[in-house]
């Protein structure tokens, strides 16, 4: 995750009166018994590559780490294209400058992604907080990804929904890009998971699918995910250094179950 257009780091916070706890969206999704996500969803039954797209480093994994892992796990190959480096995430920081923190934040996500078994990681360094304003451009630099290692069957895009507007940038970008090729095309939430509550009108819980994760791989994306120093740790003790992802956030990040829609 990253700062949105403004700069500002993420609103909610786990002790929010307003936002709703991990362990109530697990027991919620639980008793909603959504359909599982299977390869009518998501073409793996030919499939053998998928490209995943991400606004900021750290969504992908966030958002689709244990469906990678899972992948990789089935004899597939997984490419992962981030379209900026993350750079604006601590906006104001006393300790990094962002520059320094766009370097660190894409050496992060190669780390990550190792842990997950990605072998192709694609960078782009399209301005943090900005992506609408280069929305076709993303297009194109989405379908070049496609067309790379022989092509992608699945592409799987941050969703358009989100309330980031990288996030929901991205998500047209990809999704024309995915439309273009061809390709299935799959979403992830990132963000809603802290600003939505469960059965929330705005959410397009008909085209939800869930994929339920094995131990093996719950760890496998937990331990991918903290690899992301500068965003699971504070910075400093300086207020501008706060952790964007601290405990009771990633708590509804990495469970034993991802979300996606169709």
């Amino acid at each position: 995750m990253s700062g949105t257009g403004n700069g500002a780091v993420p609103a909610f916070r786990g002790t929010d009166p307003g936002v709703t706890s991990a362990a109530r969206w697990r027991e919620w999704l639980v008793n909603r018994s959504f359909p599982v996500l299977d390869a009518d969803d998501s073409g793996q039954a030919s499939a053998v590559r998928m490209l995943v797209v991400a606004a900021h480093p750290d969504d992908e994994v966030l958002g689709a780490g244990g469906l990678m892992a899972q992948t990789i796990r089935d004899g597939g190959e997984v490419t992962v294209l981030c379209l900026s480096d993350g750079a604006a995430s601590h906006p104001g920081s006393p300790t990094v400058t962002a520059d320094e923190l766009g370097v660190r934040r894409r050496g992060e996500l190669v780390a990550a992604l190792d842990v997950l078994g990605v072998d192709h990681v694609q960078h782009r360094s399209l301005p943090d907080g900005e992506l609408g304003d280069h929305a076709e451009d993303m297009v194109v630099e989405i379908a070049d990804a496609i067309a790379t290692f022989g092509g992608h069957d699945i592409v799987v895009g941050v969703w358009r929904g989100d309330r980031h507007p990288d996030h929901a940038a991205v998500g047209w970008a990809a999704a024309t890009a995915a439309a273009g090729a061809g390709s299935v095309y799959l979403e992830y939430p990132v963000w809603m998971w802290h600003w939505a509550s469960p059965d929330d009108a705005s959410v397009p819980w008909s085209r939800a699918r869930v994929l339920p994760l094995s131990d093996e791989v719950v760890e496998a994306k937990r331990t991918a995910v903290a690899r992301f120093v500068s965003q699971v740790s504070d910075l400093s003790d300086d207020p501008a250094d706060r952790a964007i992802l601290p405990p009771e956030v990633l708590a509804r990040l990495v469970t034993d179950t991802e979300l996606f829609f169709t």
